[in-house]
């Protein structure tokens, strides 16, 4: 492989260089463990503060109960080490075997693009041994209970994984398995939307999405029906986008959706019109207002667009139907895409208590756009 100096950079007086792929938890518990950098030179140094690194180095210490982590751990300190200390043993074996300072970010990221694409398929998962050189994802076959082979991937790329926090053990033994965590699905979302940019030819206007708001997507699909209930379209949507849709996907004691998709279409409604009242000529319209006990609809916009005026009519009349508290977490989830938690903070209620007054008022919201509009009238009035 790689001559010993190109694995780890020659250190100064601060510290040594390690890869510029480890995450910084990580450089400071090789930095605090092996070059003896106290927890102030290390906040000097990195520009932060000492409990900060102290907390990185206690979370990088009680992860050594991985199997993976502890070994790759151990293969960094010694290439540390032998960089202050340069060893003839140390030598002959990083010539001859791929340790995690001998991959880069391209070949990380290529690998994670296959490997990780695979741990998301289901009943997937990664095995790898003491004895193993390399790590095989496996997937487990429902019909006779026996896993299949679909990818193999170096050894020195899975250490590389773990440290990423992107794959976590599950089962601990002599061949251990691990599954892919969230950071890790997060990742293989980057990537892939790096490589759809890449793909695409730009006309120069607009801007594209950012590489990290489109990992927090979830793409799914929604049936909206035309005015007349004469036809239905597909359309593509964020499931992540708003607390409504993560509330439609949990089930409650007898299996169905917490949220049926008439409320969360009443919520939507509600966005809509609240995103539209903002593009008239009062632009940097106060809305908290609304969050206040009366509830009066001084909210018209004068000027030549009608349809923001009506949609400020129509968000203060629904405002007004649902009350003080309803219309509350109403605006709070479904205007100003607030979670349950943080809106439940800022009322001043207690844990959990939230999606159950949201769901009443948008069983309220809905029979008022019903009552006021019709079921089949389109969302945007």
């Amino acid at each position: 492989m790689a001559h010993r100096n190109a694995i780890v950079q020659v250190h100064d007086s601060a510290g040594v260089r390690l890869p510029t792929w480890l995450p910084r938890a990580t450089k400071h518990y090789i930095e605090h463990t092996v070059s003896g950098l106290s927890f102030r030179a290390l906040a000097r140094r990195h520009g932060c503060h000492p409990s900060t690194v102290l907390r990185q180095v206690r979370h990088i210490e009680n992860q050594r109960d991985d199997p993976l982590v502890d070994e790759a751990l151990d293969i960094l300190s010694r290439q540390t080490r032998a960089v202050i200390k340069p060893s003839k043993d140390f030598h002959s074996m990083t010539t001859s075997v791929a340790t995690p300072s001998s991959v880069n970010d391209t070949e990380i990221n290529r690998e994670a693009r296959r490997i990780l694409r695979r741990l998301c398929e289901s009943t997937a998962f990664l095995i790898v041994g003491k004895d193993m050189e390399q790590a095989v994802v496996m997937r487990a076959r429902s019909d006779n209970g026996k896993a299949t082979r679909t990818a193999v991937v170096g050894r020195h790329i899975v250490h590389a994984f773990v440290l990423r926090d992107w794959i976590s053990c599950f089962r601990k033994r002599k061949v251990s398995s691990y599954e892919i965590t969230a950071a890790g699905r997060a990742a293989l979302k980057r990537l892939l939307h790096e490589d759809a940019q890449r793909g695409q030819n730009s006309d120069g206007f607009g801007e594209a999405p950012s590489k990290f708001q489109m990992q927090h997507c979830e793409w799914g699909e929604r049936q909206v029906a035309s005015t007349d209930a004469s036809s239905v379209k597909s359309h593509r949507f964020n499931l992540a986008e708003s607390p409504l849709t993560a509330l439609g996907r949990r089930k409650d004691k007898t299996g169905k959706p917490f949220l049926s998709a008439a409320l969360i279409a009443a919520g939507d409604r509600l966005r809509e019109d609240f995103e539209l009242a903002q593009m008239g000529p009062r632009v940097t319209q106060n809305w908290e207002r609304f969050l206040t006990m009366g509830r009066t609809g001084s909210g018209s916009g004068d000027g030549i667009a009608a349809g923001p005026s009506d949609a400020r009519t129509r968000v203060s009349e629904a405002l007004s139907e649902l009350g003080p508290g309803l219309g509350d977490i109403a605006l709070r989830c479904c205007c100003y895409i607030e979670g349950l938690e943080t809106a439940e903070k800022r009322m001043g209620w207690s844990a959990r208590s939230g999606k159950i007054v949201l769901r009443i008022a948008l069983t309220r919201l809905r029979r008022h756009y019903e009552t006021r509009h019709g079921s089949g009238s389109p969302m945007i009035g």
